[in-house]
């Protein structure tokens, strides 16, 4: 794992990861502790997945799995728990800032920025967009959206940073949309390794069906056919002859 310096855009303070063995087999958790002066992270994961995280801006705990998963259980006051620690983890980073003033922060810019749909594409059909960047350092990356070069960021929602192995992070934003022939969306992601802000396209489309497997078929046939009424024909004509 990366070793990264601790300044003052983030800090992660507090990551464990533990191996466990259960009747299922083993599992990793994940707890990933980080604050910056304007912004803060508490976040716990399972196996790769957010499993719970405290929502600062609208102040409550977020459970992010869809419903048909088991839920976890967090004890009562967790979320309050996170504000304590953010509050710790602030205090403690004036005093990182200050002992770490001269040391430069390491960056990384993302190295892969994708965006697709959720589901199958079908015109009329409600979905959702999700545009998927990761390998930057540190978090988080600025997601902001258009469609037909309107700005609908409003509109979108984003992941919490998620640790990757390398000490890296990745994260989504998610934007609900129905598609309509001819629509183009955007998702740029600005990030402070960056020179430049990325961006991605996605043009709604609806793939026609190949005329390629109908007329093979269609040959093919036709070549069947044929071979059977030459095969016909010689044996009457065999028959004929005894």
């Amino acid at each position: 794992m990366k070793t990264k310096t601790m300044m003052k855009m983030m800090v992660v303070l507090v990551l464990s990861g533990v191996f466990c063995v259960s009747a299922d087999g083993p599992h990793k958790d994940i707890r990933v502790l980080g604050c910056s002066d304007s912004d803060g992270e508490n976040m716990f994961g399972l196996d790769g997945e957010e499993v719970w995280y405290a929502d600062f801006k609208h102040g409550k705990g977020v459970r992010p799995l869809p419903s048909f998963v088991d839920p976890i259980e967090f004890p009562g006051g967790a979320y309050e728990q996170a504000v304590t620690d953010l509050q710790i983890c602030r205090s403690n980073l004036k005093t990182h800032v200050k002992g770490l003033k001269d040391v430069p922060l390491e960056k990384d810019p993302p190295s892969s920025h994708m965006i697709y749909p959720k589901d199958g594409v079908e015109l009329g059909e409600k979905n959702s967009l999700i545009c998927h960047v990761t390998g930057f350092y540190p978090a988080p990356v600025t997601f902001s959206w258009t469609k037909n070069q309107e700005n609908v960021t409003e509109e979108s929602s984003r992941n919490v940073p998620y640790l990757n192995n390398d000490g890296t992070f990745n994260q989504f934003s998610t934007l609900k949309f129905t598609p309509k022939l001819g629509d183009i969306y955007s998702c740029m992601v600005e990030h402070l390794a960056l020179d430049h802000p990325l961006v991605k396209f996605y043009d709604v489309q609806v793939s026609q069906p190949s005329v390629g497997p109908a007329v093979f078929c269609g040959v093919g046939l036709t070549v069947g056919l044929l071979g059977v009424a030459a095969g016909t024909f010689f044996l009457i004509k065999g028959n004929e002859c005894s």
